[in-house]
């Protein structure tokens, strides 16, 4: 029996013109925007470098996918919005992401699979017969610091870095899994640290340990490779009430590191605040609309939990009916920071962390499947990575653009996917765009800003 195969599409017609679709339009690709994403990698070299971190004991003759083809193909994978690795089965045929990943043979020969890819990322430090590749995570740390370092051709006058934590959801069985009563749901709890937009360390952490657990090795870390290169920048720490603990405060004071960090409320500090508290009353009785007025003063715990006396920064604001009081501790001078100026322009700058961290979460951070923490934690610097290559298009190319300020799903939707054939010659590699592309003047521009 004659088996007939759909090769013709109709639609309705459009007017009276026939609607007809078929599968004949050769080597097409949604992604063809990622070429930008190239050229920002060309010019800071990280995914080079982050192959670099991977030792391969591998048999070279009998290795068909490098590193350095494997990093780079789930790094622009996942800034291309492809989150698992299911889905390289089928990008794994797609020319474009040969072209990005560095295959000598794009079009020619196919990238790694799902299986290949899987055992990169689930790969330890004592290999096996199916795990001969180890990510050196320390390797991976300082090298997240050394771009950071590189994006500046002098050193800043005042470098902040901001800590903070967020819960990535766990939905089985994996390793250190641990129920956390606020967030209500097991997960992990990983820190970040940020120096402004730069992405400074993405550290996996169970969630059945403080919240600034491992912050001040992390720190001392970071600091010591900035000081490396720039021994007298001014270095301030900043983070919420999670953060502020004897250990993490006093290495700050002994190493010349400034900090303000969030002070958790408590009865003692809400009487030495209560006459600022009567004031913003009286003002928002007054005017029917939100009062704030500001204090400081050295504090001490009574517990002893802390090794000295420090200043701490007090708002004491009312609003309609209800008190909203907020606590800084500081080690900076009340002369060059005064209260309202440190907690409203200094302290309060700190939410922008938190956009960042909304967009680790749009990489699929939040991707941690793995059964091993050292896996997930590879997981997470492979979309970290992402990040810091999306980063750097907006920070090199799309200055002065409408997009220097997006997020990186927004430069993803908007400038990356952008549909195009793809012709291969023996001397070039065609991409013919959409003539339609709305954002082609961006386009033009930010190609114009990284070929610089």
């Amino acid at each position: 029996m004659t088996q007939c195969i759909q090769d013709s599409f109709e639609f309705e017609a459009h007017f009276s013109r026939a609607v007809t679709a078929r599968f004949d339009g050769g080597a097409v690709t949604s992604d063809a925007g990622a070429l930008l994403l190239r050229e920002a990698e060309r010019r800071i070299g990280l995914l080079s470098r982050l192959a670099a971190c991977f030792d391969d004991r591998r048999d070279p003759s009998l290795t068909r996918h490098a590193v350095a083809e494997m990093v780079a193909q789930r790094v622009y994978a996942l800034a291309l919005g492809y989150e698992d690795l299911n889905d390289h089965d089928q990008l794994r045929e797609d020319p474009l992401l040969a072209v990005l990943s560095g295959k000598r043979e794009a079009g020619a020969q196919p990238l790694a699979g799902k299986s290949t890819l899987n055992r990169l990322e689930l790969s330890t430090a004592q290999p096996s017969r199916y795990k001969k590749i180890h990510c050196r995570q320390e390797a991976v740390d300082k090298l997240l610091v050394d771009v950071y370092l590189e994006a500046h051709e002098a050193a800043p006058e005042l470098i902040v870095l901001d800590l903070d934590v967020t819960d990535l959801p766990l939905h089985g069985h994996q390793e250190g899994r641990f129920f956390h009563g606020y967030y209500d749901e097991y997960c992990y709890l990983p820190l970040y640290v940020f120096a402004g937009e730069h992405l400074l360390c993405a550290r996996l952490r169970t969630a059945d340990q403080d919240a600034a657990a491992g912050s001040k090795e992390e720190v001392a870390r970071i600091v010591g490779q900035i000081r490396q290169r720039w021994p007298e920048v001014e270095i301030l720490v900043r983070a919420d009430s999670g953060f502020c603990r004897e250990e993490l405060m006093a290495w700050c004071e002994a190493h010349g590191v400034g900090y303000v960090l969030g002070f958790a409320r408590n009865e003692r500090l809400r009487k030495r605040i209560a006459p600022q508290m009567e004031e913003a009353a009286r003002l928002q009785q007054a005017t029917g609309r939100p009062a704030r007025i500001f204090t400081e003063f050295d504090y001490q715990t009574t517990t002893g939990s802390w090794s000295r006396a420090r200043r701490v920064v007090a708002k004491a604001e009312m609003l309609e009916g209800k008190e909203n009081p907020r606590y800084v501790v500081t080690n900076l001078s009340a002369e060059r920071w005064p209260a309202q100026a440190l907690y409203e322009e200094l302290y309060c700058a700190r939410g922008e962390m938190e956009n960042r961290i909304k967009e680790q979460l749009s990489l699929f951070a939040a991707r941690v499947s793995a059964e091993t923490m050292q896996a997930n934690q590879v997981r997470l610097n492979l979309a970290g990575c992402a990040y810091v290559l999306l980063h750097a298009l907006r920070r090199l190319g799309l200055k002065g653009t409408g997009m220097e300020r997006a997020q990186a799903a927004t430069i993803r939707l908007r400038l990356l996917k952008i549909g195009a054939r793809i012709r291969i010659t023996a001397r070039r590699i065609w991409l013919s765009m959409a003539s339609g592309f709305p954002l082609e003047a961006v386009f033009r521009q930010a190609w114009a800003q990284l070929r610089c």
